[in-house]
């Protein structure tokens, strides 16, 4: 080795034939020699050439090749190569030819009976040397195996596959989300906030702790429903007597991010102006439909004002309405104090992220 020149290429295939047959090494010559066949019919100077390496180690085999690659290189001088290999481990080789000649085209021959199976290894083998894939899937799919047991055991079938799945379910959107760059960037945020001194980081935790305030109120709601009820019924009450509590969360949460813009010196940004406005709306439509539903199912008294009744329509619209003209002053109020551009504001929250426009 190296084997070059159609001649003495032909002749090697033809002995290493008749020595092994069945060597995919063969099928890759021959396709090695028809590919030089090709670009001679299409008037393009081409010499084939074969390059193995014969060593018991990688280190030593890669070396091999090299020396050989050297050795064509002072050899015919070509310009560019076309490479072909017999299988996927074998574009190991493609650096230490693309450091010596530029690598116009790599053909890999797979022997059609074996394609699918050759294919499906290496893919599996590619598969299990990455690291984040194995993580991603491998991990959730060894704890699932290792949970099933247990809730067969302690539970029905039915109640082991609801679990599997919803450990599948739950890790999917966790990754398909990107959950998890998320919560990876809240501790540099977190600590970036605390040393610059802003407001947000305290209305925050007061925001969470009304949100935590909200949900345990409205599960004990459920309590307050005579005799039992669907379990519609029963998130709709849940989550009638946890907005009020959600909303005062988010506008919490609003006021310190508005707080923080009128302590910086380049003055409040209009977007953040319209947040608590949007809070409210939000609460006050939510609440809207929230009440129209167990109204009418007889759990909550008519609305009334001035001995007026409202009927459950009436007090549908009401609401709605009220979220829109509650969203349409914030609009206004944002639109007088300034008029950020959205690639602008798309911008500062970049920067107050820590990222770089995408």
């Amino acid at each position: 080795m190296p084997v070059s020149g159609w001649e003495a290429v032909r002749s090697l295939v033809t002995e290493i034939g008749l020595a092994d047959p069945e060597d995919a090494s063969v099928n890759c010559i021959l396709e090695a020699l028809r590919v030089a066949r090709d670009l001679r019919d299409g008037r393009e100077e081409a010499v084939v050439a074969v390059v193995s390496g014969g060593s018991d180690s990688r280190v030593g085999a890669d070396r091999s090749i090299a020396a050989q690659l050297d050795e064509l290189v002072d050899r015919h001088d070509p310009t560019s190569a076309i490479v072909v290999v017999d299988s996927a481990e074998d574009e190991r080789v493609l650096p230490i030819v693309e450091s010596r000649l530029p690598v116009d085209s790599v053909d890999r021959v797979v022997v059609r009976q074996a394609h699918d199976l050759e294919s499906s290894y290496y893919l599996l083998k590619q598969f299990l040397a990455d690291e984040e894939l194995r993580s991603t899937v491998l991990v959730p799919v060894g704890i699932g195996l290792l949970v099933v047991p247990s809730l067969l055991f302690w539970f029905s079938p039915e109640v082991a596959i609801a679990g599997l799945s919803g450990l599948l379910g739950t890790v999917l959107l966790y990754k398909g989300l990107a959950i998890d760059e998320y919560l990876a960037d809240v501790p540099d945020r977190v600590r970036a906030a605390l040393y610059a001194g802003k407001v947000s980081i305290v209305t925050y935790v007061v925001a969470a702790g009304l949100s935590l305030v909200g949900i345990f109120l409205g599960v004990l709601s459920i309590s307050e429903l005579p005799g039992s009820q669907p379990l519609v019924v029963e998130a709709i009450q849940i989550v009638y007597a946890a907005v009020p509590w959600l909303a005062g969360a988010a506008l919490t949460a609003a006021t310190g991010r508005l707080l923080d813009e009128l302590i910086r010196d380049e003055g409040i940004r209009s977007h953040f102006l319209n947040l608590p406005f949007v809070a409210v709306a939000v609460g006050l439509v939510v609440r809207g439909f929230a009440g129209y539903f167990l109204e009418q199912e007889r759990l909550l008294p008519p609305l009334s004002a001035g001995g007026i009744v409202v009927s459950p329509t009436q007090r549908l619209a009401l609401f709605i309405v009220g979220g829109i003209v509650v969203s349409l002053l914030g609009v206004a109020l944002a639109s007088d104090m300034g008029g950020d551009r959205l690639e602008d504001v798309i911008d500062a929250e970049e920067d107050d992220r820590g990222r770089q426009p995408r």
